[in-house]
């Protein structure tokens, strides 16, 4: 029995167990997933234990669960009792047998009981299925054993019973391991006992009835544990579909939450049955309808309710803001029935009182306007900056919405860009009517306005005023008793008078007049006009400071623009210059006079607008006038800028207050009226138009180059050859480029107005504006037209110099013949001075090649060319020198000298005066 019980204990099945798994779908989901959830979904809501159907299912399989492990723990049990009871049972019938069997008394009294007793033993104990059969003397000495090295040893057993003639059994832990045994004695014919026989068998052996049976007891639980879990899942779907996946709190609060929701809102709400009874009324249903205590349960016809009311209501149809008289009131029903998706039949209607609602929808059309009103100020008014144009924005929202005229007078410095002052004078900047005759102020008029006027008192206290009838305000009178008498027989009686404030500043003021709407403004009126007024002050104010920024960097641009053209006689030049409407950008234009009469043009622009691209272009333009002193072509003046933006850059880089130059380009031209010819080099800006004197334009290929900044590039130039009458024409980008054109197009369009121009840069440039110029310009436009004049051979005198000292007495007397013939003899000693040593060097030092010419233009020009690149220098002369007097004499001769490179060497000049 003790073998059965622990074998069986051993493998009892463990009890089974659940995944607690957390319920993810909440009411409104399961109220309208209904019957379209999947079974596993449903299933796993039903296995949740939260809701009442979870709860319901899990109480179910765990009562099924312990019913099953209760049936399964009992049979195993009672297996193992009759395992133990039949153990017993069959080891004292092999024992008593074998004890009273023939022949055992002479086993026993033989004298080796082994030989004879041991093959009898075992076969007893193989036919019997028991473990073993021992037959031990009287004093527990075995005889018999299954195992034979046990043989003569003392047995393992309580004996004392069996040697006083009692068979007994007993459940011991012997040599062969746990058992249950039985021991009977042999007795002699005298009754005295002379031997013991035991059989018995092992705790492994009494278990095996119930591992045998184990298995099949566990399947049925399983099965019958699955078809209890299945039907309770069902059950519990059903269950879930009814409660909405809801638990039990969930569900009270649920129903607290609507019922509290039900008689809290302001509507009323009846829930009447398919037969016309009702089923539920809410408390604000039952206070406009006036229903008796005990109302639901009832007919809806038996309420006392009219008769449409209740026919409505009992017919369940639906209905959408029908309008019912109830006891002097007005109700706004609407209806819907319940049935439409498979719910109870009935409907639902909810009861509105309109009587109150259209009591307050006079003041709500009211708000709702003024609100309209502000909501386009916010859009309409500082749609542009300018002072005047936002000021009139706000007299053509305002009329006729508001008022019926509409005045803003504002301070003259506001217009200006600058701050008001009090005793500044205004002026009538905007006035806006449903007429044009009104007799008041016209705009333009500076007006200074009386203490005692309403405008006055408002500019004064910087509050506004309200004048519900003009003809009763002698203060508003004594501003202008004429004009005054003309506005009010005009139909004018009313008047809200508003300061335009924006912070501490007061800008002017705003005056509203209504002469068409009989009533007066109130109060509310005044504070919508203060409301609209301050919207428009931040736009006004706005404006200003545009106005005053605009201002001073137009001032910043005109002072670093040229601000008249240099005196020289290559070219004919003439110029435009229109900055955009957006605001001053950075394009620049100059005309540089050169040594040997040459003439130099740019043309640039720095991409952006105000103060920042002004200045930038100031110091590029400075930058230029620096470069052209030194008097370098075209491309290396350019790769110098493109240095100098360059570190311009990254200076500004290191400041976060700082933007770098970005975009900047430039077109560099040099024009000599000697060899008629002109060089021309950009950096990436729009080529020049040539029009010849024949008037047939063309656009010279000059090579873009890079725009300035870049840096790492070089640039390449264009030589042109110019006959006398040409026009070049150069501009910037905003001539030729906007957001809807491409600069193609741009381009042929200047093609077709230059081939339209009349002869005179005048005149190009006038009928080159007219044609391109748009309405308002998005970009600064620069324009720079320079016909061309060549100084003829009466003008220019050439000689080879041979390279000898000897030669330089030759070159003085052709040069002062030469004057004499222009009618410069007065200039003759200086000028051979100056070419006796300008020569003489250049012999020297200079090379083999000496050429010297002589020009006569607005001054007396001398020029040695050779060819070495050898730069002199004037310095002070020791006295124990021998030379370095020659260019200080020619220094202090000359009004100017100076040297420029060319490819072939170098050329010293010298210019004087002519009387």
């Amino acid at each position: 029995m003790v073998r059965l019980m622990g074998r069986s204990g051993e493998r009892s099945p463990r009890r089974p167990g659940g995944p607690h798994a957390r319920h993810r779908q909440d009411a409104d989901r399961s109220r309208r997933g209904g019957d379209a959830r999947r079974p596993a979904s449903a299933l796993r809501s039903a296995l949740s234990g939260r809701s009442v159907a979870g709860q319901v299912f899990v109480m179910n399989v765990v009562i099924v669960l312990l019913l099953v492990v209760a049936a399964a723990v009992a049979l195993v049990l009672q297996v193992r009792h009759d395992s133990t009871v039949e153990a017993r049972n069959r080891s004292v019938s092999v024992a008593e047998t074998f004890a009273n069997s023939p022949g055992i008394l002479q086993a026993l009294r033989s004298p080796d009981p082994t030989a004879v007793l041991q093959p009898r033993a075992e076969a007893v104990r193989r036919a019997t299925d028991v473990d073993f059969v021992v037959v031990t003397n009287d004093e527990g000495v075995r005889y018999t054993h299954p195992k034979p090295d046990r043989i003569g040893k003392k047995f393992v057993g309580n004996i004392a019973p069996a040697l006083a003639g009692r068979t007994v059994t007993e459940e011991i832990e012997g040599t062969i391991g746990p058992l249950v045994q039985a021991i009977a004695p042999v007795e002699d014919p005298d009754g005295r006992v002379v031997g013991l026989v035991s059989a018995g068998i092992t705790t492994e052996n009494v278990g095996g009835v119930a591992d045998r049976q184990l298995p099949l007891v566990l399947s049925a639980a399983a099965v019958g544990l699955a078809l209890a879990t299945g039907g309770t899942a069902l059950v519990s779907r059903r269950l879930l579909r009814q409660t909405h996946g809801l638990g039990p709190h969930e569900m009270t609060r649920m129903y607290e939450h609507h019922d509290a929701v039900l008689h809290s809102v302001r509507e009323g709400v009846l829930i009447v049955g398919g037969e016309g009874r009702l089923l539920l009324a809410n408390d604000e249903a039952r206070r406009l309808l006036a229903l008796p205590p005990d109302a639901e349960g009832r007919h809806v016809g038996a309420l006392g309710l009219p008769s449409d009311l209740a026919e409505l209501l009992a017919s369940g149809q639906a209905a959408t803001d029908e309008v019912h008289l109830v006891k002097n009131r007005l109700l706004a029903i609407n209806q819907r029935p319940t049935d439409v998706r498979g719910g109870p039949a009935g409907s639902v209607a909810t009861l509105r009182d309109s009587t109150e609602l259209r009591a307050l929808s006079g003041r709500a059309e009211t708000a709702r306007e003024r609100l309209d009103i502000l909501y386009a100020a916010g859009v309409g008014i500082g749609t542009s900056l300018d002072v005047t144009r936002t000021a009139e924005e706000l007299g053509e929202l305002a009329v006729p919405r508001f008022a019926d005229y509409v005045s803003v007078d504002l301070f003259d410095t506001v217009l200006a860009g600058g701050q008001p002052g009090g005793v500044t004078p205004l002026r009538r900047t905007a006035l806006s009517g449903i007429t044009e005759e009104v007799p008041l102020y016209p705009v333009g008029r500076q007006i200074r306005y009386v203490d005692s006027s309403p405008q006055g008192r408002t500019l004064r206290t910087g509050r506004a005023v309200l004048e519900p009838r003009l003809d009763e305000a002698p203060g508003w009178q004594a501003q202008d008793f004429e004009r005054s008498a003309q506005v009010v027989e005009y139909g004018v009686h009313s008047l809200i008078t508003v300061p335009l404030r924006a912070g501490t500043l007061v800008l002017g003021v705003v005056s509203f007049w209504r002469s068409v709407k009989p009533e007066p403004f109130d109060e509310d009126e005044l504070a919508l006009g203060e409301e609209l007024v301050a919207r428009a002050a931040v736009s006004i104010d706005n404006a200003r400071r545009y106005t005053r920024e605009h201002s001073m960097a137009v001032t910043l641009q005109r002072s670093l623009l040229p601000r008249r053209l240099p005196e020289q006689n290559a070219l004919d030049v003439a110029y435009r210059y229109l900055p955009a409407q957006a605001g001053v950008g950075g394009d620049w234009f100059d005309v540089l006079p050169l040594p040997g009469a040459r003439v130099a043009l740019v043309v640039g622009d720095v991409v952006g607008h105000g103060l920042h691209a002004a200045a930038t272009m100031g110091r590029l333009r400075t930058a230029v006038h620096n470069f052209t002193a030194l008097d370098l072509p075209p491309d290396e003046l350019l790769g110098l800028l493109d240095e100098l933006v360059g570190r311009i850059d990254q200076d500004e880089a290191a400041d976060d207050s700082s933007a770098p130059v970005t975009g900047a380009t430039c077109l560099y031209a040099i024009y000599d009226p000697v060899a008629g010819s002109c060089v021309i080099a950009r950096a990436g800006h729009p080529p020049p138009a040539l029009i010849r004197p024949d008037g047939t334009v063309e656009f010279p290929e000059v090579p873009a180059g890079p725009p300035l900044g870049l840096g790492g590039l070089p640039f390449e130039t264009t030589e042109l050859r110019l006959a006398e009458g040409s026009r070049l024409v150069l501009y910037t980008d905003g001539l030729v480029e906007d957001r809807v054109h491409d600069i193609d197009v741009g381009l042929e369009e200047l093609r077709r107005a230059l081939e339209a121009a009349g002869e005179t840069p005048e005149e190009t440039c006038r009928t080159v504006l007219d044609a391109r110029l748009p309405d308002r310009p998005g970009d600064d436009i620069a324009l720079l037209v320079a016909r061309t004049r060549v100084l003829g051979p009466d003008q220019v005198a050439e000689w080879d110099v041979p390279n000898d000292p000897a030669a330089v007495a030759e070159i003085r007397s052709q040069v002062t013949r030469r004057l004499a013939e222009w009618g410069l003899d007065e200039l003759a000693f200086t000028t051979e001075l100056i070419l006796s040593e300008l020569v003489t060097n250049a012999i020297r030092y200079g090379g083999e090649t000496v050429h010297v010419r002589v020009v006569r233009d607005r001054s007396l020009i001398c020029e040695v060319f050779d060819s070495s690149s050898t730069s002199p220098h004037l310095r002070y002369a020791a006295m124990t020198d021998e030379g370095g007097r020659g260019l200080f004499l020619v220094a202090q001769l000359a009004e100017r000298w100076g040297t420029r490179y060319t490819p072939a060497g170098k050329v010293i000049w010298a210019e004087q005066p002519v009387p």
